[in-house]
């Protein structure tokens, strides 16, 4: 029933997204193309449930704004070999199904995650241009200046090194490449810990907690990435209007009690808007930078 009710307001959510403008709606296009060629080739690998998701929630949360700053970025960039780390897996199936030349290394040291990536890679005829790699991102087995571009969507805050990550990433991409990152973001820095580790990558502490991740203020941008880096070549800033509206939604989702994703185009459109600075955010946000080598 919930399926049902799903693919009947889904439209609905969407074309009320539209009118608000939400950045990286044309994704959904492209995802639900994906979805049909799946269901029409009856291919092994993927199920009903893969399409469904597909066709009716590929993407949540900040996901629309992130995805279409790094689509943007890598717009007229020539790439022919590429680096992603963790990022969701639809990104870089995107970008490989669409950038013919390129060829590909995706790393992530979360097994289970890895395995569906795989699933999907080999669905999409990609597995002899894009290989997988179980490692963390600071233990990246690849020589220095390797790639001409490097992604990462929300994943530097989850690493307790993030600097060592960075760095890492830093010297693997060519002079003149693009690395593009996002972090969540807010005025004040906080790090945040849970009760549950959703990646299964980490003891708890005397308490019983696991680190959860890195919420990044102008300060702590400038310590963990400027200090490598340099000031990002251009950055956006996309946050929630009201406070706690970004932490509630998530944890509604990571709960499994019925969240309905099919709404989320509509409520990350009309409860989230951008800003100029991480000073002006009510509450949390995500920042994605663009940062190229010289």
């Amino acid at each position: 029933m919930r399926a049902l009710a799903g693919a009947a307001l889904s439209p609905a959510y969407l074309l009320l997204a539209y009118r608000y403008r939400l950045p990286g709606l044309r994704f959904r296009i492209d995802f639900a193309l994906l979805a049909l060629r799946f269901l029409l080739s009856r291919n092994t690998e993927i199920s009903s449930a893969d399409i469904y998701r597909l066709l009716f929630w590929p993407m949540h949360s900040t996901r629309y704004f992130e995805f279409d700053f790094m689509w943007r970025s890598l717009a007229d960039v020539p790439i022919q070999n590429y680096l992603d780390v963790s990022s969701p897996r639809l990104f870089p199936i995107l970008l490989l199904s669409k950038r013919l030349e390129m060829a590909a290394e995706l790393v992530n040291p979360d097994k289970k995650d890895l395995q569906e990536t795989a699933r999907f890679i080999r669905a999409c005829n990609l597995d002899t241009r894009c290989h997988l790699r179980d490692s963390p991102a600071e233990n990246a087995p690849f020589a220095p200046q390797s790639f001409d571009a490097i992604t990462t969507i929300s994943v530097v805050e989850h690493i307790p090194r993030d600097r060592d990550a960075v760095v890492k990433m830093w010297e693997l991409l060519k002079a003149g490449g693009r690395l593009l990152l996002s972090v969540p973001c807010a005025a004040v820095a906080e790090e945040q810990f849970l009760d549950v580790d959703h990646f299964g990558l980490q003891t708890p502490d005397e308490n019983g907690f696991f680190f959860h991740e890195h919420i990044y203020d102008q300060s702590l941008l400038e310590e963990r990435f400027y200090s490598v880096m340099g000031s990002p070549a251009r950055f956006a800033i996309y946050g929630e209007t009201k406070a706690g509206s970004l932490l509630e939604g998530l944890l509604k989702y990571w709960s499994g009690r019925g969240y309905p994703l099919w709404k989320e185009p509509f409520a990350m459109a009309q409860e989230f808007r951008r800003y100029e600075s991480l000073s002006d955010l009510p509450g949390e946000g995500v920042i994605a930078m663009e940062f190229i080598k010289k």
